[in-house]
């Protein structure tokens, strides 16, 4: 019965994953919790092993799209070590109620910022039609010229161009890659949730781009803070494994999901899943609290 429910719920979050680039280990910390029944600290070594594996595969199928910008993402995971490595340290002292109430809160956090975006998306597109349907002119004045979506730079910076922008976002990359690793660490999760976000907001890179670039990031914050844990975690390989490779399947499946839809639906759809998962968590932490 646990086999079967291990693997069913790694099928859903892999195709998650797969799809958005994150939210499987959001998913993955509360369902091993509450639907397999472990501690907290268990849940989150054991995510480590099955999210990261998970987004490798699904990372694997991005590269011939063009999507995953290897520079950033790899920015991102070394930046993270370091802190992955204190917020290991970090999770081994708090009340595992205390750490999915905390975790229920940044989740909460990462949805509005992406609601936010998508707000501000919406009303982009608006005044760009009325400016279309109005002919795009004010008192004689000639059309104002349609506004093209940023290009995407090279992350090797070729050109003086190139260079001042990714100068410009390093320090973006260096904050956001340090957060990342903390909360890889600490929760026990690979970081998508945050790295989504980081990459939409922070660098304006496109939801497909980020997606692809959060799987990378995911895979290498996940490999360094399990090492770190490998000495004192307790892994249940009967849930584990079963676990794993549904959500390498859903992961795959994932990213055929993902090539179907618009960024802006995705970014709806992932927003939507962190605030269901962070009000069931939070809701169950402060029952936990208050018993």
């Amino acid at each position: 019965m646990i086999t079967a429910a291990a693997a069913g719920l790694g099928l859903l979050i892999g195709l998650s994953l797969g799809a958005l680039g994150g939210g499987g280990s959001v998913l993955t910390v509360p369902a091993l919790v509450y639907v397999i029944g472990q501690d907290a600290q268990a849940a989150t070594a054991s995510s480590l092993f099955i999210v990261g594996i998970a987004a490798a595969a699904g990372a694997l199928g991005h590269p011939r799209s063009g999507h995953v910008r290897w520079g950033i993402g790899l920015a991102f995971g070394v930046v993270g070590i370091a802190a992955s490595l204190a917020g290991t340290a970090g999770n081994r002292l708090v009340d595992p109620n205390v750490l999915l109430l905390s975790f229920a809160v940044v989740v909460l956090i990462a949805a509005a910022g992406m609601l936010a975006q998508i707000r501000r998306s919406t009303d982009d597109s608006a005044a760009e039609r009325r400016l279309v349907h109005s002919g795009g002119t004010a008192a004689g004045t000639s059309p104002a010229p349609r506004r093209e979506p940023p290009r995407a730079t090279s992350d090797s910076g070729v050109g003086g161009t190139d260079r001042r922008l990714t100068a410009a976002r390093a320090g973006k990359v260096v904050a956001a890659g340090l957060l990342v690793g903390f909360m890889t660490g600490f929760f026990g999760v690979g970081g998508g949730f945050v790295v989504v976000p980081a990459l939409v907001l922070a660098l304006r890179m496109p939801m497909q781009q980020a997606v692809a670039t959060s799987l990378l990031v995911i895979a290498l914050n996940s490999t360094s803070s399990l090492l770190a844990r490998a000495g004192s975690a307790h892994f249940d390989w009967s849930v584990i494994v079963p676990f794993t490779l549904a959500a390498v399947a859903g992961s795959l499946a994932g990213k055929k999901v993902a090539d179907r839809f618009s960024g802006m639906a995705l970014t709806r759809a992932f927003a939507v899943l962190l605030i269901a998962v962070a009000v069931y968590t939070a809701t169950s932490s402060i029952i936990g609290l208050a018993s």
